[in-house]
């Protein structure tokens, strides 16, 4: 399991910044207090010395050092009391003059004692829906949302959409690199998008980097790269296909399919089939199309290496239209 590299160190370099800001804006008012009140800055002065006393309170006491150590303390709670009491007399919060975080826990640092705190985690899962390539789908097509109403009862199709939901609910929250591959194949507009949007959020809450992407846009990026024309952006692309822990392909089969399209493909494929990757391809022909458009070397792969999950019913879409 691990966070995309690149959202890692965005995120980490975030944290970076706010520890600095926040600590540097403690700086600053501290010293537009000192420029006030000179009091403040000696009982400062003499806080920060405490360090000190209480290293030479322990050195060669002998006995006496417990005792010695008590009186540093005693000293130091008497001078942070006079501070609270200076800075409120001056019309100030006692806190006025200390680092405010935006996390109290980790102090802006996104680590307690050496594990990841929950916000910095957070703002990992946040990053990974940003570059997942699924944007505005993440905010309505969940498991909760996925309505199985709409798959006839009679003929069998709920059943197997209800086979097709838990399946890939159990997929999600037991993901690993031992996970099969899945093949979901179907005509259009059977949720095969929908569940495959559940399961990118349920993984990338987990943990684990997830791209998603079209045949179409998958076949251009590593088009762009073959004719030099790619951004620094676009030319990371194609790695980005085989080092995912989860690629979801959509629509395999809408590309213009040709000895380039098919090498991509292909290479795709056995790079992650080799380094134990999963990948969830959804494409609307049948086995029987994918093996007269495609390479034997691919539908070998895909029929060989790939869990399918058959889609059924009637197209929602046109449903909801006719509602």
């Amino acid at each position: 399991m691990g966070y995309n590299q690149e959202n890692y160190r965005r995120v980490r370099l975030e944290y970076q910044t706010k520890f600095l800001r926040a600590e540097e804006a403690a700086d600053h008012r501290r010293a537009e207090l000192y420029a006030i009140s000179p009091e403040l800055a000696a009982i400062d002065r003499q806080l920060s010395a405490t360090g000190a006393e209480i290293a030479l309170a322990t050195i060669g006491a002998g006995e006496r050092w417990q005792e010695n150590l008590e009186v540093v303390k005693a000293k130091n709670m008497r001078l942070q009391e006079e501070r609270r009491q200076l800075l409120m007399g001056l019309g100030y919060p006692a806190d006025y003059t200390d680092p405010h975080y935006e996390c109290p826990h980790c102090r802006d640092t996104g680590f307690v004692n050496a594990k990841m705190c929950t916000c910095m985690r957070r703002d990992l899962i946040l990053a990974g829906y940003e570059t997942s390539g699924l944007g505005e789908l993440m905010r309505t097509q969940s498991f909760e949302s996925f309505d199985l109403s709409y798959y006839q009862e009679h003929n069998g199709d709920r059943k197997q959409m209800k086979r097709n939901l838990a399946l890939m609910r159990r997929y999600a929250e037991e993901f690993d690199h031992t996970s099969p591959n899945l093949l979901l194949t179907g005509p259009t507009g059977l949720g095969k998008t929908h569940l495959s949007t559940a399961v990118a959020r349920r993984i990338i809450d987990r943990g684990y980097d997830v791209y998603y992407t079209s045949a179409v846009g998958m076949f251009a990026d590593f088009e762009r790269v073959r004719f030099g024309q790619s951004t620094e952006e676009a030319a990371e692309d194609p790695r980005r296909y085989t080092a995912c822990d989860l690629l979801i392909l959509d629509d395999l089969g809408t590309e213009v399919t040709n000895q380039f399209t098919n090498s991509c493909l292909y290479t795709v494929l056995n790079n992650r089939i080799n380094l134990k990757r999963p990948t969830v391809i959804s494409t609307n022909l049948t086995g029987k199309e994918l093996q007269a458009r495609y390479a034997d070397r691919i539908t070998s792969r895909l029929i060989g290496e790939f869990l399918p999950l058959r889609f059924m019913g009637t197209d929602i879409r046109r449903q909801k239209l006719n509602h």
